[in-house]
């Protein structure tokens, strides 16, 4: 390594100790780590390994979520094939109803299920 910091600039070459080349390889070789961490992550980040940088695929997705108040809200959620209105609260998940997948709109299923006649599109 000292070989080579002295062929870039051939005026240091009488400033060149042994120990400062074992100083320049060590700091080289604390680059080099770094930068292979830094690649691997970088790999792992873009899915390079397979399922082993990224997460499985979820099999519960959220759909849409309404805020009724304080932390307090309602969502729907896909799970299986199946669409399950659900009602959120403090320590508490209900199932209010599973969804029709016929298109059924957010609110008017909503509505059905707090007993109330739907209204009519807008």
């Amino acid at each position: 390594m000292a070989a080579w910091c002295v062929a870039l600039a051939p005026g240091l070459d009488a400033g060149v100790t042994p120990e400062l080349g074992a100083g320049i390889r060590g700091l080289a070789a604390v680059f080099l780590v770094l930068g292979l961490v830094a690649l691997f992550a970088w790999l792992l980040r873009k899915g390079a390994f397979g399922p082993l940088g990224r997460r499985a695929s979820s099999v519960v997705t959220v759909e849409t979520a309404v805020p009724l108040g304080e932390r307090r809200s309602v969502v729907v959620v896909a799970v299986e094939g199946r669409r399950l209105l659900l009602g959120l609260a403090p320590g508490q998940v209900s199932l209010i109803t599973e969804l029709r997948t016929t298109g059924a709109s957010f609110p008017s299923v909503l509505e059905q299920a707090a007993g109330q006649p739907p209204r009519e599109a807008r």
